[in-house]
């Protein structure tokens, strides 16, 4: 069934930082193994684990999570209270808001390199 929890997922009929290209899902990675750090829960689990706010985690887990968010907050990015790994611009509505296929896209990007 699909997502209908705006909590989760933007409506379509206003768009999201995704289509307006200011937002990002990222994780952390261990570059001398290859791995994903653990982050509590997988990516686009929509329940309250994934939130923020959510402390009954391990420690290491915490950390990671904590790591994430300074790291991009850092770089000017916000984050989504209800999902760890979702990370986007202030002012959001400052951003066109674009409606491309993925054909369109693709002839973007060869046509930028």
């Amino acid at each position: 069934a699909p997502i209908q929890d705006e909590r989760y997922v933007a409506n379509p009929k206003y768009g999201s930082g995704h289509n307006r290209g200011i937002a990002v899902d990222v994780t952390l990675v261990n570059l001398a193994t290859g791995k994903e750090l653990d982050m509590g829960t997988d990516f686009d689990n929509f329940s309250d684990t994934a939130h923020v706010s959510w402390k009954a985690l391990p420690v290491n887990v915490l950390e990671n999570r904590a790591l994430l968010q300074q790291t991009m907050e850092t770089v000017g990015f916000l984050i989504l209270p209800t999902e760890w790994w979702h990370f986007y611009l202030p002012q959001t509505a400052k951003y066109d808001l674009l409606d491309l296929t993925f054909n369109q896209l693709k002839k973007i990007t060869k046509a930028l390199h």
